[in-house]
C-alpha cells in the first residue's frame, strides 16, 4: 500500500450517528411546522430538504449547515411570501430568523452554535431549463446525486470536501472563487476516488482545460465549448452539469483558485499527510517570517457594512485586488494572504519589496500651464512621444503608502463599501 493510500485510510470524515439522528428529528420538526404553516397561509407550496444532508455528503465539522428548499408554484415574490411563513414559525419555535440578501433573499434560523438552518425559496420547475435562479435546480441536484453515490464514494466526497475547505478552495462564492458542494459530489461521482481527482489536477497542463461530461451528453469537445455559454467555461475546469447540460458546474471556479489547489495538490502527492486535511488559522508568525532581506510585512484590515456571508466577503476581496493594484505600482507584491471569516472583517498579509523607482504619467507637452505645474512637482522629469514623465524613486515604505493612500481616496473607499482601513 503507498503513502498515499495509508494517509487516507486512517482518515474519517463521517458524522456521528447520534449527531445524524439528532439533525434528523430537530429537521423534521422544522419542515413540519413550515408544513403547517404554509397549509394555514394557503399557499400553493412544497417543501424538501437539500443540500448535503439530504444528499448523505455531510461531514463532521464544528457547524452544520441544513438547506430546506420551499418551492412555489409561481415565481412571483416568493422571498416576502416564504418570510410571511417563517416569522410565524420562528415565533412557534422561539428562535430568531434573519433575511439574507442574495439573487433570491432566503432566510437564516439559527438553533445554537453548533446548527442553522437555511430556507431558501425556489420555483417548482418540471424541467431544469426552466430555472430562472441556480437555487431553482438544487431539488435536481439532491436527487441526481443520490441516485448516484453509494457509501464508498460518499466517503471518497467527504475527503474531497475536507481536502478543499483546508485548503481555502471549497465554496463558489465570488470572494473563494472556489468549488461548490455540489461540484465536489459530481466530480467524485466522475472519478470515484479522491486520488484520482488530485492526479488528474496535477497531471494537467497549463492554457489547457479540464473537461467533464459525466452523463456524456456531447458527443465531443468542440460541440461541448460552443453549446455551453463562454462566460461559463473561460475557466480552468468545466464540469457538465448532468441534471442540465448547458451549464457549467465549475463555472465560478477561477485560475488563481485553481493554481492554489493544484500547488497544495502537487504538496500533498510529495509527501502526503493528514494534516492537509486539518484547517488552520492563518499562522501570521510563520507569514511574517518569510520576509527577506529589504522586503516588508503588512497587515491589512479591512471592515464593511455590508451584510456579512458572501456579500461581504467579495466586497472586501474586491477592494484588497484594488488596494494590491495601486500597490503594485510602487512595490513587488512578492506574498499574499486574503482572510475572512463570516462577519463584517477580512484581513490582508502582504510582503512586500519596493521597486527601485516608478514612472509617473504627466501631461502632453502641448499643454503648457500643466507642463509646468508637473515640472514643479517632480525632479526627474523627460519626454517621450509628445508626452511628460517623471522617475520617482520609492523612499517610502509600504505603510506609509496605504495610510497616506487611506486619506488622499476616502471617497473611493467609501465608495466600495469598506467602512475601515487600518494598517497594522
Amino acid at each position: 500500500m503507498n503513502k498515499i493510500r495509508e494517509v487516507l485510510k486512517e482518515i474519517d470524515f463521517s458524522i456521528s450517528q447520534d449527531k445524524m439522528e439528532e439533525l434528523k428529528i430537530e429537521t423534521k420538526n422544522l419542515v413540519g411546522e413550515i408544513k403547517n404553516e404554509i397549509k394555514k397561509q394557503r399557499q400553493k407550496a412544497e417543501v424538501f430538504v437539500g443540500g448535503s444532508f439530504a444528499k448523505g455528503t455531510l461531514i463532521k465539522e464544528n457547524e452544520y449547515d441544513v438547506d430546506i428548499f420551499v418551492r412555489f408554484d409561481k415565481d412571483e415574490g416568493i422571498s416576502d411570501k416564504l418570510e410571511k411563513i417563517i416569522k410565524k414559525v420562528s415565533g412557534k419555535i422561539k428562535l430568531r430568523y434573519e433575511r439574507v440578501h442574495g439573487s433570491r433573499d432566503y432566510f437564516r434560523i439559527i438553533k445554537n452554535k453548533e446548527t442553522r438552518y437555511e430556507i431558501i425559496p425556489v420555483l417548482k420547475i418540471k424541467k431544469p431549463k426552466e430555472a430562472r435562479n441556480v437555487t431553482d435546480l438544487s431539488y435536481f441536484h439532491v436527487n441526481y446525486v443520490r441516485k448516484k453515490i453509494n457509501p464508498g464514494i460518499a466517503r471518497e466526497i467527504g475527503i474531497a470536501k475536507a481536502f478543499l475547505k483546508a485548503s481555502g478552495v471549497y465554496g463558489a462564492e465570488s470572494y473563494i472563487r472556489g468549488i461548490s458542494g455540489y461540484g465536489v459530489e459530481c466530480l467524485m461521482i466522475y472519478y470515484k476516488k479522491f486520488e484520482n481527482l488530485i492526479k488528474a489536477i496535477a497531471n494537467s497542463k497549463e492554457g489547457e482545460k479540464i473537461i467533464i461530461d459525466i452523463e456524456k451528453d456531447y458527443k465531443n469537445k468542440q460541440e461541448l465549448l460552443i453549446d455551453i455559454n463562454e462566460s461559463k467555461s473561460h475557466g480552468p475546469m468545466i464540469l457538465v452539469d448532468p441534471t442540465w447540460k448547458g451549464r457549467n458546474v465549475l463555472a465560478a471556479l477561477g485560475q488563481e483558485t485553481f493554481l492554489k489547489l493544484k500547488e497544495r495538490v502537487n504538496k500533498f502527492l510529495a509527501n502526503p499527510s493528514r494534516s492537509y486535511f486539518e484547517i488552520k488559522e492563518m499562522d501570521i508568525d510563520k507569514f511574517k517570517a518569510k520576509a527577506g532581506k529589504g522586503e516588508e510585512f503588512v497587515e491589512i484590515i479591512l471592515n464593511t457594512d455590508r451584510q456579512e456571508g458572501d456579500i461581504a466577503g467579495t466586497k472586501m476581496k474586491k477592494f484588497s485586488l484594488y488596494l494590491e493594484s495601486e500597490i503594485g505600482k510602487y512595490f513587488q507584491i512578492k506574498k499574499e494572504e486574503f482572510v475572512y471569516g463570516d462577519a463584517q472583517e477580512a484581513k490582508l498579509y502582504l510582503i512586500v519589496k519596493p521597486n527601485k523607482e516608478f514612472v509617473k504619467v504627466g501631461p502632453p507637452v502641448k499643454m503648457k500651464s500643466s507642463v509646468s505645474a508637473f515640472k514643479s512637482q517632480n525632479k526627474k522629469v523627460y519626454e517621450s512621444k509628445g508626452r511628460l514623465y517623471a522617475k520617482i524613486e520609492i523612499n517610502f515604505s509600504c505603510k506609509s503608502f496605504i495610510e497616506d493612500f487611506r486619506e488622499k481616496y476616502k471617497d473611493k473607499i467609501k465608495e466600495m463599501d469598506v467602512s475601515g482601513l487600518i494598517v497594522g
